[in-house]
């Protein structure tokens, strides 16, 4: 014999005290079972009628707030790679970048320091040619004083020579012939 048809074989034992029998000190009377099972049955209909929709509600919305959490983490994911992408791609044209700004000023550099050397190379010629010309005026204008002193000089001294060799009938004579001289050249 197994141990269930002991079981449904043993004789009436009292199960609460009050009265009730049941076949088995296992099992309960078939009266409790019947009003626990139509209990239990009230309830899941109760709970499927009226809890269930709230519930299937929440876990809609627990589920779609999910979602949406996970589209945009996506999202975000994606941008940040992109995001990624374009500094790395960045940080690449960086350098290429600084080669290319540093050519550009090294030729500007160049340039500004040529047109120095040919306004500097303008500038001193112009100052050697005004120098020289400066130069020449200021001999032409010494010669041309030192002539005038010569000349004033020689004035002075042929004037006092003259009148000092030169008696008074001499004097008149030259200057009658200057006179003539004068005279016929005009």
């Amino acid at each position: 014999m197994n141990l269930f048809s002991t079981i449904l074989a043993a004789d009436s034992v009292p199960n609460d005290g009050v009265g009730s029998t049941s076949l088995s000190p296992y099992f309960a009377p078939i009266e409790e079972v019947i009003i626990g099972g139509l209990a239990t049955l009230i309830v899941f209909v109760g709970l499927w009628k009226f809890a269930w929709p709230s519930i299937a509600a929440a876990m809609k919305g627990r589920t779609e707030k999910i979602q949406n959490e996970l589209d945009s983490s996506a999202a975000a994911r994606a941008q940040a790679e992109k995001d990624a992408a374009e500094i790395r791609t960045s940080l690449g044209d960086v350098d290429g970048e600084r080669t290319r700004l540093f050519a550009e000023a090294d030729a500007q550099a160049a340039s500004l320091l040529e047109d120095g050397r040919v306004r500097l190379t303008q500038e001193v010629e112009e100052l050697e040619a005004k120098a020289d010309a400066d130069i020449a005026a200021a001999a032409g204008r010494g010669a041309d004083d030192l002539r005038a002193d010569i000349a004033r000089y020689s004035n002075q001294a042929i004037e006092s020579s003259v009148t000092s060799s030169l008696d008074d009938a001499t004097q008149q004579e030259l200057i009658e012939g200057f006179i003539s001289r004068v005279g016929a050249s005009s």
